[in-house]
């Protein structure tokens, strides 16, 4: 099995480079939705974040309601961490589960926002990510790209600049894709991405 760890900031265009590498035969797997799956109800972290957090967090249902626990870690470096603490081991449970089902010469996708300021993808059982893809675009096109999908520009401009640079994302990059032109362009980039993901596949035989 190879597994590909997939990330890039927001506005780089990474959620399409996963949906065109899906459609090429890769099994993709959203690190973000398991994120919110977790903490559902029922998530595997669901009832440890209700203990740490309290009831400051639970709605009418008793559930973790989301926005609650969004504004109780906002600007909250230390909260945040405890809610990474908690939440990042029962992803990284919840992604060996869905390994677990697959084949072993299935080809895995990680999409994963946040893979250089973390350890998702990275198992307990050791298994992990052995390849990295990088989405890149410049970052005037990436705010204009996130504000044309409803965001708010001050808000686009402070993700970025909470997130890993493309400096530190190259630097752990065995690919590294420019999505800043048109659809045809990217088409013809992930094509020469796929061809070498088969040689990567093909050398972990």
């Amino acid at each position: 099995m190879l597994i590909i760890g997939l990330t890039g900031g927001i506005g780089s265009g990474k959620s399409t480079v996963a949906a065109a590498l899906e459609a090429k035969g890769a099994v993709v797997i959203d690190c973000d939705a398991l994120g919110r799956e977790v903490i559902a109800p029922g998530g595997r972290a669901e009832q440890a974040v209700l203990r740490a957090f309290g009831p400051d967090i639970a709605g009418e249902s008793g559930h973790i309601d989301r926005p609650a626990l969004a504004r109780a870690v906002f600007g909250r470096p230390d909260e945040l961490a405890r809610l990474t603490a908690i939440s990042h081991p029962a992803i990284n449970d919840e992604l060996a589960a869905r390994l677990d089902l697959l084949p072993d010469d299935a080809v895995v996708v990680l999409d994963m926002a946040i893979l250089v300021e973390s350890n998702l993808g990275r198992l307990a059982d050791g298994r992990s990510y052995s390849k990295v893809v990088v989405v890149e675009a410049p970052t005037e096109l990436r705010v204009q790209r996130a504000v044309a999908r409803g965001m708010h520009e001050p808000d686009v401009r402070a993700r970025i600049a909470s997130q890993a640079t493309d400096e530190q994302r190259r630097a752990v990059a065995d690919a590294v894709v420019v999505n800043d032109a048109d659809m045809a362009a990217l088409a013809g980039r992930l094509d020469e991405l796929w061809v070498r993901i088969g040689e990567w596949a093909q050398a972990g035989k």
